[in-house]
């Protein structure tokens, strides 16, 4: 499946956080036809892009799993022409987008940190409403969009408001139940296998 992933790769460049938002509002019928309803329980995903020079933040992105599965990317510059967007929210995350989003991000210079929290149905639809509502993330404001949709919702009342995709995934990765994983890509940028890093490895740290 990776390499499918090449074939699409070209048409993105690399998601960073600096510009004017840019509002996009697709049509009712290319959001319900492009719906996708994930298995297993309703969860909230962070995504956080970390530079492999220093580790500092890069980007972060949401992925919600609700009565659909979708992934609020805000500021963010990945999108699949095959995928409708709402104002940084992309609707029809089936696997192979994912596994698209995560690819795009993961590259030599860049790991994408995975944090998952299994939560009530109620929680993610919340989430999912929240993100839906925010509308269009001016650059430089992936992060804190995140955040401010995150806060005041039970169980992430704790988190901090911060422009920081680092610190937000540091207090993530205290909730309760938090499941992690890690992506890193040592080849070219051009050459996308991602590598998967099992919570606990060193390299996670």
């Amino acid at each position: 499946m990776r390499r499918i992933v090449l074939c699409f790769v070209l048409l993105f460049t690399l998601a960073a956080c600096g510009g004017p938002a840019e509002p996009k509002w697709a049509p009712d019928a290319d959001v319900a036809r492009a719906r996708y309803v994930a298995g297993g329980p309703p969860s909230v995903t962070l995504f956080t892009v970390l530079a492999t020079r220093d580790g500092s933040g890069a980007h972060a992105g949401l992925l919600i799993n609700g009565s659909q599965r979708v992934i609020f990317d805000p500021a963010g510059t990945w999108h699949h022409p095959q995928l409708p967007e709402r104002n940084d929210v992309h609707f029809g995350m089936t696997p192979l987008m994912l596994d698209f989003y995560i690819d795009y991000h993961a590259r030599e210079t860049f790991d994408v940190v995975e944090q998952t929290i299994v939560v009530s149905a109620e929680v993610a639809e919340l989430v999912m409403q929240r993100a839906m509502a925010y509308g269009a993330v001016p650059k430089a404001q992936c992060t804190l969009a995140i955040s401010s949709v995150l806060r005041g919702v039970p169980g992430f009342e704790g988190l901090p408001g911060t422009w920081f995709p680092k610190k937000l995934m540091e207090a993530f990765g205290e909730l309760p139940g938090v499941k992690a994983r890690k992506y890193t890509d040592t080849d070219t940028n051009n050459n996308h296998g991602v590598l998967l890093v099992q919570a606990g490895d060193p390299r996670l740290q």
